[in-house]
């Protein structure tokens, strides 16, 4: 067998993605599919499950990832083009050893990738370089395996719908032509009230607007739909499903820890006291919101991957990440899924009022920057992180360090975190003032000063 390297860029933290024909290709979808199909094996495992996004290349990669698997001597359970939370709710229903989903997930039209579960598990970090050494070594297990096609949508409707409880709301729907619009356009005919569905048909070429709610600008459709159609809410998602987006009945944008805090006042009354996860980029709102609601807040290391690990540890029902990643495990399986997110949310309105606009009055405002990343190399960024939080440390500065550093002063905080995905460091500033967050940035500016990195002017 022969020895297959895969371009260094591609094994990434939660997943494996590039673009396709310059650093992906199906010749690397067939290594993955052995290397994947070898590990399940291994673990005592005979089949799993595998779905495909509506991106250009996606059958091809996924036909190439299938011969691989099933040259192992692994079934596949193919559920064909569908969300990546179709993919998970499919490993669980059709109780499988593991399952991967070909997707690019919010990339731009030329990537594409896999995102992998081992057991009912995400499969990341050291378990995806294994895999890589797997195909280096051509350690492979060898069979006859064999694919089956199995459809699942129906009974993943089925499923979603199954914890609804809401007023009838007029919402509007952007599926912003990813794998999910058949989905949501099935979905919403089961729901009370009335809805409008935009960019349901699949198109790999995303042709109306880049399917990635956490940038405003791509929810300019959404919110001119809401507004000249008179919607109480609008929900977005990525390209792949597992990521939402909202706006409110005045076009506000509704962001993930808004969402989030929203979510929380509906489910602390069912589960009084629970732990609910949020990563270190969302805001002190958030936090302080689930403590006055009695929860426990807790935040943790940014990462859908590490999220979920962290939800089996605590058994917490409830997580959230700013990039519009929702867990829910309370009544629901504990994977991200964007349309059930969607469902829960218009739940928790329903179930304070009714008015998606008078929750956001109701929360404390604060005054923050949107994520700000910048360039810094892949072998430094972690280095300048434990450099700023050894300055702190000497300073007693009063900061998290779960991941990176977040610095808190009596004008809010500041993060500083470098990025698992890319070669980037991230940071964010939060204060109740336009001049408390005036002094932040210049602390954060100072204090990447102070270990020779230059901030970008955007700060």
């Amino acid at each position: 067998m022969n020895s297959h390297t895969f371009h260094p860029s591609v094994l990434r933290e939660y997943d494996v993605r590039g673009i396709v024909d310059e650093t992906l290709s199906v010749k690397d979808a067939y290594a993955l599919g052995q290397a994947y199909g070898t590990t399940i094996a291994r673990n005592g495992g005979s089949k799993v499950c595998v779905g495909y996004d509506g991106r250009l290349s996606s059958p091809d990669l996924s036909s190439a990832l299938m011969d691989g698997i099933i040259s192992t001597g692994i079934d596949v359970k193919c559920i064909g083009l569908g969300g990546t939370p179709m993919l998970y709710y499919s490993v669980f229903a059709l109780d499988t050893d593991g399952g991967v989903m070909v997707t690019g997930s919010h990339n731009p039209p030329n990537y594409n990738g896999f995102k992998m579960m081992v057991g009912k598990k995400p499969c990341f970090g050291e378990a995806i370089q294994k895999l890589g050494a797997l195909t280096k070594a051509s350690d492979y297990e060898t069979g006859r395996g064999a694919v089956e096609n199995v459809d699942v949508f129906d009974e993943y409707i089925d499923r979603l719908i199954r914890d609804v409880n809401m007023k009838g709301f007029k919402v509007a729907w952007d599926p912003a032509n990813g794998s999910s619009g058949p989905a949501v356009a099935a979905m919403v005919k089961r729901l009370p009230g009335e809805h409008i569905v935009i960019n349901a048909e699949v198109d790999g070429t995303f042709p109306n607007h880049h399917a990635d709610p956490t940038v405003e600008a791509n929810l300019q459709q959404l919110k001119d739909v809401v507004l000249s159609e008179g919607c109480d809410v609008g929900l977005s998602f990525d390209g792949d499903g597992d990521r939402i987006g909202a706006v409110d009945s005045r076009g506000n944008v509704v962001w993930g820890d808004q969402m989030l805090a929203i979510m929380s006042g509906d489910l602390l009354k069912e589960v009084p006291g629970a732990p609910i996860i949020a990563d270190v980029k969302a805001s002190q709102v958030l936090f302080d919101r689930i403590a006055e609601l009695g929860g426990k807040p807790v935040m943790w290391k940014t990462g859908h991957s590490l999220i979920k690990d962290k939800m089996v540890e605590l058994s917490a029902p409830l997580a959230g990440e700013m990039s519009g990643h929702i867990f829910y495990k309370h009544k629901f399986y504990g994977h991200d899924d964007a349309l059930y997110a969607g469902i829960r949310f218009l739940n928790a309105i329903s179930s304070q009022g009714g008015n998606l606009d008078a929750l956001m009055d109701d929360l404390p405002k604060a005054i923050n920057t949107p994520e700000l990343r910048f360039d810094c190399e892949e072998t430094r960024k972690f280095e300048v992180v434990k450099e700023v939080r050894s300055q702190l440390e000497a300073a007693g500065a009063n900061m998290s360090t779960v991941d990176g550093v977040r610095v808190l002063t009596d004008d809010g905080w500041w993060l500083l975190r470098a990025s698992n995905t890319q070669a980037v460091l991230v940071a964010r500033c939060e204060a109740s003032t336009d001049e408390g967050l005036a002094r932040l940035k210049k602390e954060l500016v100072q204090a990447l000063a102070a270990v020779g990195v230059d901030a970008p002017d955007s700060f």
